[in-house]
């Protein structure tokens, strides 16, 4: 009977950690996937840290106002994998006016997950390709 209750137990906490990582990675949990944006700016900030990268902007709005964006990205590896490189490389630094694509955050704020980067030489890099699971 014991051994019963503990194989249960830990099928139990199995099934609620497995929830809470499915719900880490879920983009529909933070981001409206309703809402596209598309904002250009001057790259004030890149984080480079797994599990997620960030990207900094200001963004001037229609009166000339600076807003400061904040966008999450993939983690290193799949930023690399995408072929984006830190600024060290050849690739996204600060300074750089860049276009970015993506999607808002549900809360409303200046803040959004990267679809896709276009750097000030023109080249592209998709970084999350509408999967609402977050590939």
């Amino acid at each position: 009977m014991n051994l019963r209750l503990a194989v249960s137990s830990a099928i139990l906490m199995l099934n609620v950690a497995a929830v809470s990582v499915l719900a880490h990675h879920s983009v529909q949990a933070e981001f409206d996937l309703e809402k596209p944006v598309t904002v250009t700016g001057k790259v004030t900030k890149v984080e480079w840290i797994n599990p997620h990268s960030y990207l900094y902007l200001d963004v001037n709005d229609d009166r000339g106002n600076a807003k400061h964006w904040s966008f999450e990205m993939a983690g290193p590896g799949a930023l690399r994998r995408a072929g984006l490189s830190r600024a060290d490389r050849g690739g996204l630094k600060a300074g750089d006016t860049i276009t970015v694509n993506g999607i808002l955050a549900k809360d409303g704020s200046d803040f959004g997950l990267v679809k896709n980067i276009k750097l000030p030489d023109g080249r592209v890099f998709t970084i999350w390709t509408d999967d609402p699971n977050g590939r």
